[in-house]
């Protein structure tokens, strides 16, 4: 099957191939996003070697399943490998063979080492043992790509990528595998036969977000909304236990993320450390942190600063489609029925909340409409410390030519219409994030709305529309 986008990681996979130097390269990304599928795929299954790790399973079996990867691709010896080092030592073996797969191209071998945390099990010698085949031989070969690979992403960052011993400044590449953004998901819908309007792949990105795996699990026979009850509603549905396998497979103690999680969620705009340490059952110190820090670098939150308080420290945000969809129709609502929910008052109010997500994961495509790409921006979100109006503004977009964006996102099914009243707000909005930011940029009043905006006497106060189309660039 073609690779459906991934430009920028197939650039990079080419670059390793071509380089005249040993590359180590380590891939991660959150479960369900398609590394390992990328890798096979790129390399069309020619590797000098490639072996997975096993979930659940103790350092014998890890052991017996990497030999048996050994002898298929030629190696002679028939018992399974005493520990780690013996199990490395093999593998320096098979590759110093001359009729060792290469690329046909590049002439570099291969090593794909897949599910790399599994093999790290408790009290073995993995870690050092792949340190050290690393540092004594595999940094001396010219034509050696070793690519490792994980979805426990913290273990990746934890042990390979901040390692502080064996692999600190050795690993020569990094590649973290993100979520399809909107043109993506369409183009693989497409290729799936799925037929869906630009509004039912937005729909389904606010449901699922740009998973590849949760894409490929839709029936192309069936609705956007029957597919959701089937896949997510139903109990033998493909994704109805997802959430909690989501967490277990990323997070050695999943249970702590998840608590953060939730408690995050339950504010829509986001709050403090300050405040999520108060929260029942939080707690603070070192485990709040690592545990945050290891939520933002799998993507399933948002850390960003108040503009007008740059001193108050950070927000943090869920904004995880998938995640926030659980949250919401699982563990509050307790909905059982998606069909029976459909076009509800609620459902309405979710897609204004939902596209706001769509819209914080698609701050690329938004400044490609602004014709800002190569524009140094920062990004952030502002809350009024008035409380009376009070406003706020979940995305700014801060540029270095002088102009601050501020972004409203609506939902509508019909062009969103300005009236006297919201002109007003706007109007207020703006002056009172002037004088507390004290900012002496121009401010920008920007709509995203995902069906456009009716023309009106009051439609001018914004100065650039923006509209789902603009998203799917």
């Amino acid at each position: 099957m073609e690779l459906i986008g991934r430009n920028r990681e197939q650039k990079l996979l080419q670059n390793c191939l071509e380089s005249p130097r040993p590359e180590f390269l380590v891939v991660y990304g959150r479960r369900r996003v398609g590394k390992t599928y990328l890798i096979r795929e790129y390399f069309n299954g020619r590797f000098a070697f490639y072996a997975t790790g096993i979930s659940n399973e103790k350092t014998r079996m890890q052991l017996r399943v990497f030999g048996e990867a050994l002898r298929s691709y030629g190696s002679t010896e028939t018992a399974a490998p005493k520990d780690w080092f013996e199990a490395f030592g093999r593998l320096k073996n098979l590759l110093q063979k001359e009729d060792v797969p290469k690329d046909p191209i590049s002439g570099k071998k291969v090593v794909f080492l897949d599910e790399l945390p599994w093999m790290d099990t408790a009290r073995s010698d993995f870690k050092s043992a792949l340190d050290y085949f690393w540092n004594s031989w595999g940094s001396t070969q010219e034509d050696l790509l070793l690519i490792v690979c994980g979805s426990a992403t913290s273990w990746i960052i934890e042990n390979i990528l901040s390692d502080s011993g064996g692999f600190y400044n050795r690993i020569t590449r990094q590649l973290h595998l993100e979520p399809f953004h909107l043109k993506e998901c369409e183009e693989l819908l497409n290729a799936n036969g799925v037929n869906m309007t630009r509004r039912q792949i937005m729909e389904s990105y606010m449901i699922f977000g740009g998973i590849p795996y949760y894409l490929n699990c839709f029936d192309r026979r069936l609705s956007l909304a029957q597919n959701v009850e089937e896949l997510y509603f139903r109990e033998s549905g493909q994704l109805h236990y997802e959430f909690d396998r989501l967490f277990h497979s990323l997070f050695k103690n999943s249970e702590k993320h998840i608590a953060i999680i939730k408690a995050i969620a339950e504010r829509q705009y986001g709050v403090t450390r300050v405040e999520l340490a108060a929260t029942a059952g939080i707690g603070d110190g070192q485990p709040l942190t690592k545990a945050l820090l290891e939520l933002e670098q799998c993507g399933f939150l948002r850390k960003y600063k108040n503009y007008a308080k740059e001193k108050s420290g950070f927000f943090y945000q869920v904004v995880d489609p998938f995640v926030l969809f659980h949250l919401r129709f699982t563990e509050q609502a307790q909905l059982t029925s998606w069909l029976t929910y459909l076009n509800s008052p609620g459902y309405y109010a979710w897609c204004g909340n939902a596209f706001e997500k769509v819209c914080l994961n698609h701050i690329p495509q938004l400044k490609a409409a602004l014709g800002i790409s190569g524009v140094e921006t920062m990004e952030y979100a502002w809350r009024s410390k008035s409380k009376n109006p009070g406003a706020q503004v979940d995305l700014l977009i801060d540029r270095r030519d002088d102009v601050v964006n501020l972004c409203e996102m609506k939902y509508t099914q019909d062009p969103f219409e300005i009236d006297a009243a919201y002109e007003g707000k706007l109007l207020e909005k703006q002056q009172l994030f002037r004088e507390e930011s004290k900012t002496g940029k121009a401010i920008h009043l920007t709509l995203v709305s995902a069906s456009g905006l009716r023309r009106n006497s009051h439609a001018g106060i914004v100065q650039t529309l923006l509209t789902a189309e603009d998203l799917f660039a």
